[in-house]
């Protein structure tokens, strides 16, 4: 079992489900992120679209509706090489995010400003707190068109899409036809409305 490092600028956090830290040495996601084939692995899972949309996971899902993406595979319990897709582009596009801290509402956490937990697009992201994305949370998840609205859940949403983007792929279509899946896989998800 390895040792932890007892440098706080070794570690980082990582959040899959309910917030709870992983720690990952910033080594291991060095060596994750600049090693070529687990870069491939990781892009053969995402379906870009076309004028900065969001970037479609297409791989496992987790019960919060973000991708879940084994980088490597580590021994022990805790599944450390398995780590949220969100956190992988977005280290990939900007390098190893700092450690920013450990206590409740100052934990580091990645905030989706497009609010749809399957999107990969590290411009469709920022870093935030978990007191701020909360907040966020319940204010926009009152918007009936905003993907936290989906009568489905997250999952059922990241799932749904990237189930559309799966069968247009499988069939060849091109990428508008595709997008007419993800629209149509979206708008499945909006609650009715009698107005």
């Amino acid at each position: 079992m390895p040792v932890p490092s007892p440098h706080a600028e070794d570690e980082q956090l990582a959040l899959i489900g309910q917030p709870q830290p992983v720690r990952v040495p910033a080594r291991l996601w060095r060596s994750w992120l600049t090693e070529p084939t687990i870069v491939a692995r990781f892009e053969a899972k995402i379906y870009r679209r076309a004028d900065e949309l969001c970037t479609v996971w297409t791989g496992s899902v987790s019960s919060t509706g973000h991708g879940s993406f084994r980088a490597a595979s580590l021994p022990g319990a805790s599944r450390r090489g398995t780590v949220p897709a969100h956190l992988f582009a977005y280290q990939l596009e900007y390098g190893v995010i700092p450690r920013l801290g450990w206590s409740g509402a100052d934990d580091a956490v990645l905030c989706h400003q497009c609010d749809f937990a399957g999107c990969v697009n590290p411009h469709h992201m920022r870093l935030g707190t978990n007191a701020v994305n909360r907040t966020e949370y319940y204010l926009r998840r009152r918007n009936l068109a905003s993907p936290l609205a989906d009568i489905r859940g997250p999952a059922g949403r990241t799932r749904a899409v990237a189930a559309a983007v799966r069968a247009g792929l499988a069939h060849g279509e091109a990428s508008d036809r595709i997008e007419l899946r993800i629209r149509c896989a979206e708008a499945a998800g909006l609650p009715l409305t009698l107005w």
